[in-house]
């Protein structure tokens, strides 16, 4: 099979590698779509660890081709989405169904092979725990491939309270922050309120369901976010992009007892400048979420097929030959996510 290999740290690549054969407790799938993620990005730029000659992708959706002895529930020809936690099932995260918390975790993708490939074996661990989980019928398979990122936006949507009626200012109309839109709008928050650099992004924004945004070079964002809000600041704040001089910004955007979640990632070893006091005498939640549970993927992916413009989050695709131009578009900031696929898998 054509499989792209993350060699090291600016160097990826597209190689044969043999064809995975499900063993007991494991399933085959043929991938139909996986699509790149920022932190995909950041092993790139040597900013994140992933093992060197592992097949990058933990964004998967595709058809299940062959199954091993003692698999029950997964059966041949199924279209599914993959939770790509592997997970130890011992820890006091995995007890409480925290297993995207797992102290001894491993994923596809940075630690076992993932889905940038044109056959994907999934471990026994993760098919034993429901985390191949079917695609709804009328969810195209390349658009179910945004489940793992659309979960982890419910998992931010979840952390702060999100639903009918409430406020949400997201920094950032990159691909996450405009997930954070659509998915907030289907949860019935209002107002959205949205601060973004780049007009394009801007304009989509607000296409896709954006109350309110903002040009954080020329607008007044923190009276803005009032003024939408009734002088009270956001619900919630989501801070998309891992820039860290945005932290302190983010705190003045937020109500007493709101919350601020960090959703994006950072470099390692930066420095987060913010005033102690806009946390203490706010009683204001600072957090940050990663990944989602196995729950939070089941429901995401029945949520998809009814979000609006869910269908145009991927702008570029690849098939796997020319897989690296994936990495290439995003390090370039070219449309929003980048999807590497495999046509024909869904109708087979």
């Amino acid at each position: 099979m054509r499989a792209t290999i993350f060699e090291e740290p600016g160097k990826i690549s597209v190689q044969d590698r043999p064809t995975p054969q499900a063993g007991p407790g494991e399933v085959r799938l043929r991938t139909a779509a996986s699509s790149l993620c920022a932190s995909d990005v950041r092993v790139y730029r040597g900013e994140k660890h992933a093992r060197p000659g592992v097949i990058p992708g933990h964004e998967i959706a595709g058809v299940v081709d062959q199954v091993g002895e003692g698999v029950a529930d997964v059966a041949e020809g199924d279209r599914v989405v993959i939770c790509p936690i592997v997970s130890c099932g011992r820890c006091r995260f995995c007890q409480t169904g925290k297993r995207n918390r797992c102290t001894n975790r491993q994923t596809l993708g940075y630690d076992i092979d993932g889905g940038f490939a044109e056959s994907l074996l999934v471990p026994a661990e993760i098919v034993g725990r429901g985390q191949v989980i079917g695609a709804p019928d009328q969810l195209p398979l390349d658009v179910a491939a945004l489940t793992e990122p659309a979960a982890c936006v419910t998992a931010s949507l979840e952390l702060c309270a999100t639903g009918i009626g409430s406020s949400l200012a997201i920094i950032g109309a990159g691909p996450m922050g405009l997930l954070h839109v659509l998915l907030a709008r289907a949860a019935g928050a209002a107002p959205i309120i949205v601060t973004e650099p780049l007009a394009e992004r801007r304009a989509i924004a607000a296409r896709w369901g954006a109350d309110l945004v903002l040009d954080p070079a020329n607008d007044d964002v923190t009276g803005a976010v009032r003024d939408a809000t009734g002088g009270a600041g956001a619900d919630g704040v989501v801070l998309s992009v891992g820039v860290s001089a945005l932290v302190g910004p983010a705190l003045e955007l937020v109500r007493p007892q709101g919350v601020v979640n960090l959703f994006a990632g950072f470099p390692p070893g930066e420095d987060v400048p913010f005033d102690p006091n806009l946390v203490h005498y706010g009683e204001v939640i600072l957090t940050g979420s990663q990944n989602a549970t196995s729950d939070q993927y089941r429901r995401t992916v029945e949520l998809l097929p009814h979000v609006a413009h869910i269908d145009e989050v991927v702008t570029n695709r690849y098939g796997i030959e020319h897989a690296p131009q994936a990495y290439a578009s995003r390090l370039a900031m070219e449309g929003l996510k980048s999807l590497v696929e495999f046509p024909g898998v869904d109708s087979a």
